[in-house]
């Protein structure tokens, strides 16, 4: 396989993923706001932290209010990780591929991106956010279903696969990060109501709340769930389970060695660590090497099976692991 190819692949997953992920972001943290009292609801900054891209933000808006933040995280093509640039990224890798991947799953790639793009004032009201975002969230996920059922498994899909997995691990870390730190106070009696709420929407944004209680099967609470979140082997968004997936399909592939150790330091981190008895600084700490890690796992398939850096199309060397 040509590594532009393989680079194109790994790439329009990330993309593809990145969009369903905002888009969840967003609808859980509308849903949330409706839920805490005014007085401690934490707003709409925290989904631009979480992308990254705070210092861009402030470059083109004076307020973090829910209009400017909308529009940042879904229709500004300034901003990489907007689910309208996500997707014409998306189009773009897969259209330089198109005889790798089914028809079919071109054609919703397409048509996603139209939707997308066509009723892009739709997210700014109240009344079609709901039904906006859950249309990104239904075509990525249709999407992921016609290549998984209709594509070949051999080194294409594996690309795909590490693509989609190491982006679902990042976006893990970001969320957890973010939210943690803005949740309500463990020191405050008179909320203490509100925090099952707030730890119930981080389990939401990763659509981790039935098969946490399902796992868990206890309340929900801090240590549990950030047990679950980073640790836990079976549910697909899970940290260790996202990272382990990128190793399995590193397995599968030649010349492996040099990347796959990175994968392997990283698992050995997660497990060796106890993220359930971490304050929110040694948390955050943690965060940090672990998204260290994934850059690192980035680099090292980079340096192995794609272009070199000065030949690889600028919309990727732009991007952040």
């Amino acid at each position: 396989m040509l590594s532009r190819v393989a680079e194109n692949l790994y790439w329009a997953a990330r993309y593809l993923e990145r969009s369903e992920n905002t888009a969840r972001m967003i609808n859980v943290n509308a849903n949330l706001l409706l839920d805490l009292p005014r007085n401690v609801r934490p707003g709409w900054a925290p989904l631009v932290d979480i992308s990254g891209n705070h210092e861009l933000f402030r470059q083109q808006y004076t307020d973090s209010d829910e209009r400017s933040v909308l529009k940042f995280m879904v229709g500004d093509t300034a901003n990489p990780s907007s689910i309208l640039t996500s997707l014409a990224r998306t189009r773009e890798n897969a259209r330089t591929v198109r005889d790798y991947i089914p028809r079919e799953a071109w054609e919703q790639i397409n048509e996603l991106h139209f939707f997308a793009k066509s009723n892009l004032t739709s997210v700014l009201g109240q009344k079609r956010r709901y039904e906006y975002l859950r249309g990104i969230i239904l075509g990525v996920q249709q999407i992921t279903g016609l290549l998984a059922g209709t594509m070949s498994q051999d080194e294409g899909y594996q690309f795909l696969r590490m693509g989609r997995n190491l982006e679902r691990a990042d976006m893990t870390a970001r969320i957890i990060d973010v939210r943690s730190a803005n949740l309500l106070p463990d020191s405050s009696p008179e909320l203490t109501p509100f925090q099952n709420i707030q730890w119930m929407s981080v389990l939401k944004s990763l659509s981790g709340y039935q098969m946490y209680r399902r796992s868990v099967q206890t309340r929900i609470a801090r240590p549990e769930v950030l047990r679950f979140l980073f640790k836990e082997r079976l549910f697909p968004r899970a940290f260790y389970h996202c990272v382990a997936e990128v190793g399995s399909c590193m397995r599968s592939l030649p010349r492996h060695e040099a990347a796959l150790a990175h994968v392997e330091r990283l698992q050995n981190i997660v497990i060796e660590s106890e993220p359930e008895n971490m304050k929110q600084a040694s948390l955050h700490e943690f965060i940090d090497v672990l998204e260290l890690g994934l850059i690192d796992i980035n680099a090292a398939i980079s340096q192995t099976y794609f272009l070199a850096a000065e030949a690889a199309p600028p919309e990727q060397k732009a991007q952040q692991a």
